[in-house]
């Protein structure tokens, strides 16, 4: 085999450079990032692979993107990880271009998700679909207990301009302290094969993540189903010695 097939992938070069100069101070809180361009004739790289670089950086914290402006430094992420798909969707707002709110109201949560949630019969429930390139990319349901919901905006139909989590502290205070995740590879169901857009053989990633307090009591759970031929788990870390 050639020494080529053993390189990483060019955009991880991209985003360890760019991490570094972040750490070093180059880039501080609040800067601007080189733009695309500036990037693209630098690592001498294509645009895409520039692009899937700063999405990384996005979705690790490092970074924040505005359409038309370019990419914001916000610093040195902390223990949590944006990569992490439960948390990652509840930082979301749901007015963003690429998010359609599907469904809002009482239901009864899947056998899984009541057993975490105490047991309830009924839950209140926020569906929302996220699409990349004009493709369906994940299917978010969100469960939250109702007097978890009672006050807020969760139960009502229209989009929230800012993320669950922001939400939750902004309208109840609540700080959420840890989640856990859990990760199977499966087929969809009916429900999730229509509203994807995908065959029923086609199989997804489902993630149950359970959002925990401080004294770890479970606080509401999101289901997240993505589609596994748009999908990759994967992520890019330097190792202390």
């Amino acid at each position: 085999m050639s020494n080529l097939e053993f390189e990483p992938p060019k955009y991880a070069r991209v985003v360890l450079e760019l991490r570094r100069r972040i750490e070093n101070g180059d880039y501080p809180p609040g800067s601007t990032l080189p733009s695309e361009t500036q990037l693209v004739r630098e690592f001498a790289v294509g645009r895409t692979t520039v692009v899937r670089a700063l999405q990384m950086l996005q979705q690790d914290g490092w970074i924040e993107r505005e359409h038309g402006r370019g990419s914001f430094v916000k610093g040195v992420p902390g223990t949590e990880r944006g990569t992490r798909p439960g948390l990652a969707v509840l930082d979301q707002p749901e007015t963003r271009d690429t998010v359609t709110v599907v469904e809002v109201g009482e239901a009864e949560p899947p056998p899984p998700v009541a057993a975490v949630l105490a047991g309830g019969t009924r839950a209140v429930m926020r569906r929302w679909v996220d699409t990349r390139d004009g493709v369906p990319s994940e299917l978010v349901t969100c469960w939250f207990p109702p007097e978890l919901a009672y006050g807020t905006d969760l139960s009502q139909a229209a989009p929230l301009p800012v993320g669950v989590r922001a939400h939750l502290r902004t309208v109840k205070g609540l700080r959420l302290d840890h989640i856990t995740e859990r990760l199977t590879a499966r087929l969809p169901d009916a429900d999730e094969s229509k509203t994807l857009k995908i065959r029923k053989t086609e199989p997804v990633i489902g993630i149950v993540a359970t959002v925990h307090d401080a004294t770890d009591a479970a606080l509401f759970v999101v289901e997240v189903v993505m589609p596994g031929a748009v999908h990759e788990l994967e992520d890019v870390y330097q190792v202390t010695n």
